[in-house]
């Protein structure tokens, strides 16, 4: 059983990071190299830290991980210094656990019994020891191809190789199917490839987990737009079923602030993709920060990834904008109460390194020079919604004005939905309200045998998500193909984190 006093014995410690003179100069990972020996006997004690509950709130689909993973039982395993065990047990629900141990922001720490009161010290520091987990499992080579020792007959298209893409053919390889996975672009993994920039993720850790799905079978064909370069009516002839993970990639802009027509002016994505594609050696990026004074409007991830993207690409400054005000440093039950998802100030590493932070600002225009953005002009701003309409405001506070110098400005403001594309009409499928694809309660959309998963049916979300929705797409799609199915299936397409309304 767990040690029930470990919270007591252990504080909670996070991976210690490079400097940042060295984190700046490079675009490898944050972290720092540690000793593997190091490493697990630090993270022995972190595990440690658990309590097993009762009722384990990290796991709970609504309230913590989507997955389902079996935290408490691979933390005390680990405590144990069972890391094959361990890894056996974090593979049983999770197929990519090296990408959600770097990438997710961990709801199921949020819905840690720790987590309750910060007298606790803070909950268990779960992400870092799905990360061990996965980095000793692949030191010590616990991962190993699973190839089907059947084969039922059938064929499966799997479009778009994200983390929804990914698990969904993983898991109906390894159930006997043979699987074909579709990429447009010219390498693997969609936004784990040109959206995830290197210094949170390197690209060898996807290409490793790429290489195991060739041995275990899984087809990838690159740079390939199915509806395009391979036509509908021929993807229906030859597969017996199709799995849409095409992403939720259209990018919301910014049509109504005067200047946006301004040169230099750009959504976060148009600044990301040339510049992991740089790291992979393409060439120069078209978009380059570096020598500029950098604007980047909006407060969540991809703001943060390019604000780490402009620093290392030598920006003279980086400032990040945010309509709402500065949440708090600490939870406020009033507001978020255990176990939601608690609003708080989230700082990633790369504002640590450089650059600023504005709250409770929105740009009243674009100023510009000879058809080139030169500066924003930003008002102090409150946001509330419409009594009557239910919609969102944006309200200045007062006539005052600051203007920024910004030779380069970086729209990370959301994204609207799927984009349109020629495979969507000739599936006869429409966009819902929301730029989604609908489907039913077996992941099947409206065209029979095409399923959808990930962002594509959610809406950008997490890689927890993504993960989770593919695995359960895979049983439907094996469940569709032969009457039944053996593999698990985490979420129902219904499914939603737990939050106050």
């Amino acid at each position: 059983m767990a040690d029930p006093t470990g919270f007591l014995k252990y504080e909670r410690e996070e991976p210690k990071k490079k400097s940042k003179e060295e984190r700046l100069s490079s675009w490898g990972e944050v972290y720092a190299d540690v000793d593997p020996a190091e490493r697990n006997d630090q993270v022995r004690k972190q595990a440690s830290r658990c309590m097993d509950c009762g009722i384990p709130f990290c796991h709970s689909g609504g309230s913590g991980c989507p997955l389902g993973n079996l935290i408490p039982e691979w933390n005390d395993l680990v405590r144990r210094g069972d890391w094959a065990a361990a890894s056996d047990r974090l593979h049983a629900t999770n197929n990519f656990p090296e990408f959600t141990g770097k990438l997710c922001p961990a709801p199921c720490e949020a819905g840690c019994v720790l987590s309750i009161s910060p007298l606790s010290g803070g909950p268990v520091s779960i992400k870092r020891v799905e990360q061990t987990i996965a980095d000793q499992s692949w030191e010590a080579g616990y991962v190993q191809p699973q190839v089907s020792e059947v084969s039922s007959g059938r064929r499966v298209a799997v479009v778009g190789s994200g983390p929804a893409g990914l698990a969904a053919a993983q898991q109906l390889t390894r159930a006997g199917h043979e699987v074909t996975v579709f990429e447009r672009d010219d390498r693997l993994g969609g936004l784990l490839r040109y959206g995830i920039p290197e210094f949170k993720m390197e690209k060898k850790v996807l290409d490793r987990r790429l290489a195991q799905l060739r041995k275990e079978g899984t087809r990838f064909v690159t740079g390939c737009e199915v509806g395009v370069d391979l036509s509908v009516e021929d993807l229906r002839a030859q597969y017996d079923a199709v799995v849409l993970a095409v992403g939720a990639l259209r990018g919301r802009d910014d049509t109504t602030t005067p200047g946006r027509e301004l040169a230099g002016i750009h959504l976060a994505m148009e600044h990301l993709v040339p510049a992991n594609k740089y790291v992979e050696g393409d060439g120069p990026p078209a978009i380059d920060a570096r020598g500029k004074h950098v604007v980047i409007i909006g407060g969540g991830d991809t703001g943060a990834d390019s604000y780490g993207t402009a620093t290392r690409q030598g920006a003279l400054s980086v400032t990040q904008l945010d309509q709402y005000p500065m949440p708090p440093s600490a939870r406020d039950d009033a507001r978020s109460p255990w176990p939601t998802w608690p609003y708080i100030l989230r700082t990633y590493a790369a504002h640590e390194e450089a650059g600023e932070r504005k709250f409770a600002v929105a740009v009243k225009r674009f100023a510009g020079s000879e058809g080139r953005v030169t500066g924003v002009e930003l008002q102090q701003v409150r946001v509330q919604k419409d009594p009557a309409t239910g919609r969102r405001e944006v309200i200045p506070v007062n006539d005052e004005i600051e203007t920024l110098p910004a030779d380069l400005v970086l729209l990370a403001i959301g994204f609207e939905g799927v984009e349109e594309m020629p495979l969507l009409d000739g599936l006869g499928l429409s966009l819902t309200r929301r730029g989604t694809l609908s489907c039913g309660a077996d992941w099947q959309t409206e065209t029979p045998g095409v399923f959808v998963c990930g962002d594509a049916h959610r809406g950008a979300s997490l890689v927890v998500w993504a993960i989770a929705e593919g695995r359960s797409v895979a049983n439907a799609v094996d469940t569709y193909l032969t009457g039944a199915s053996d593999l698990p299936a985490p979420v129902h397409p219904t499914a939603l984190p737990l939050a106050v309304v």
